[in-house]
């Protein structure tokens, strides 16, 4: 999802930020796991680079494979972290950083320069357009890929080569000396060996399908050209950083002396722990990567070109018909194209059972919980019924009785309230007669 967004948010998200975080939180962690637990993050950054490259080969937007190529280059950086190659890890994660970001500008100067077209069995030929994002982005191709010309020696520089070459072969020379230490996990070393080759191939596919031969869209090749230099002057500064970043590589190279020399104290110390189902597993040190440096920048080098050759053979020369090769593995292709079924699997394991289990509840909330809640509401229905009568009849019908009585007693007691003063002394007489005729028999009885 990080590569939906623009362009450059990409670039920077893929290079340093949100993606590149895991890898970071992992080697700031590093001190605190034993052997066991860093055996389980390499193997799922095995897994992960092995998975993000098969994907990356059979998709054809050209954004789209440049981020399942970060989950695999992510996948790499975990194998070197949990391998305790710490150095080569972090190594990885920067050079990535710059040749990462180059090409993701470098898709969105061809996005812009096709009119907002990202698929690319619609372009081709585009070298001749746009050299300058061409060029630029031969040089992220090869930095990821790990090419190198290694006969050709430079002073303080070594062999010449880009930033890639220094970095991954870190991680594959880790994973060379782990296996030696640890042969049960010689996969640790195949599977991330096989993959380089993968890397270059899909790599080298998409710069071939983009802008090598002819065009394929006659009309979108006629209205394309290329970014102006607000776009393509980041472009030639990344190049440059994507190139010599590592110069120097881990012997005389500052990045890395300035990545290792950071390092926790006890990484690279050569430590011995029981392991997983009575298996010892042993941390290869800095001198046990160092001796297989050489046969690992080798054996990684051969399957990068490997893999290079038989893009420019597919997509470059068309020796191979692209469209036969699909037809022909066409099972294995949709397999790559749903991405390992891993949504399918997701629908399987999350999706059905969490909706199969919200279907559940809303049932329950519709029989059960409702249905006590509406039972509650008739019966408080019932209840203010019956109190609103007894309020209305007993309650309220004692009160007006008592209000009526004291009225009609209010009224006739006014009906003695005439206004006449000679009333008034005539009732005072009656009174002082009934008093004088009461008071000598009261008391005569008493």
């Amino acid at each position: 999802d990080a590569m939906e967004g623009p362009t450059p948010v990409s670039a920077l998200v893929h290079s340093a930020t949100m993606v590149a975080a895991g890898v970071y939180l992992t080697a700031r962690f590093t001190p605190m796991f034993l052997p066991e637990v860093l055996l389980v993050i390499a193997y799922i950054g095995c897994i992960t680079l092995f998975l993000g490259a098969t994907i990356a080969i059979v998709a054809t937007d050209i954004k789209r494979v440049l981020a399942y190529s970060t989950i695999s280059q992510l996948g790499y950086m975990m194998l070197g972290l949990g391998l305790a190659g710490w150095g080569a890890g972090l190594y990885h994660l920067f050079t990535h950083a710059f040749f990462k970001s180059l090409m993701f500008l470098c898709a969105g100067s061809v996005i812009v320069g096709c009119h907002h077209v990202q698929e690319m069995p619609r372009m081709g030929g585009l070298l001749k357009k746009m050299p300058i994002t061409a060029i630029t982005m031969l040089i992220g191709v090869i930095a990821i890929c790990g090419l190198s010309i290694p006969g050709l020696k430079i002073p303080w520089v070594g062999a010449l080569s880009f930033s890639g070459y220094h970095s991954k072969d870190a991680i594959v020379a880790t994973s060379l000396a782990y296996s030696n230490l640890n042969p049960v996990h010689l996969l640790l070393f195949v599977i991330p060996l096989i993959t380089a080759g993968i890397t270059a191939f899909y790599m080298f596919r998409l710069w071939f399908y983009t802008f090598w031969g002819e065009p394929r869209d006659k009309e979108l090749y006629s209205h394309v050209h290329e970014s102006p230099w607000v776009m393509t002057g980041p472009l030639i500064v990344l190049a440059i950083f994507a190139a010599f970043s590592a110069v120097g590589g881990e012997d005389n190279g500052p990045l890395f002396k300035t990545i290792d020399g950071s390092r926790p104290a006890h990484i690279g110390i050569f430590l011995e722990d029981q392991g997983i189902a009575g298996t010892r597993i042993t941390l290869p040190g800095h001198d046990e990567i160092h001796d297989v440096h050489g046969q690992a920048g080798v054996y990684a080098l051969i399957v990068a070109f490997a893999g290079a050759i038989l893009a420019y053979i597919v997509y470059g020369a068309k020796l191979v018909n692209p469209a036969e090769i699909k037809k022909q593995f066409a099972g294995v292709h949709n397999f790559l194209v749903e991405k390992w079924q891993f949504d399918e699997l997701y629908d399987a394991l999350f999706v059905l059972p969490a909706r199969t289990v919200g279907g559940w509840i809303v049932a329950i909330d519709r029989t059960v919980l409702d249905g006590l809640l509406h039972w509650l509401a008739n019966v408080c229905v019932k209840i203010s019924r019956w109190d609103r009568w007894f309020d209305e009849h007993a309650v309220d019908g004692l009160v007006n009785i008592l209000g009526e009585k004291t009225y009609s007693i209010g009224t006739w007691v006014r009906g003695a309230q005439t206004g006449n003063l000679r009333d008034y002394v005539l009732s005072i007489l009656i009174a002082v007669g009934a008093l004088a005729v009461l008071v000598p028999i009261i008391a005569l009885l008493s």
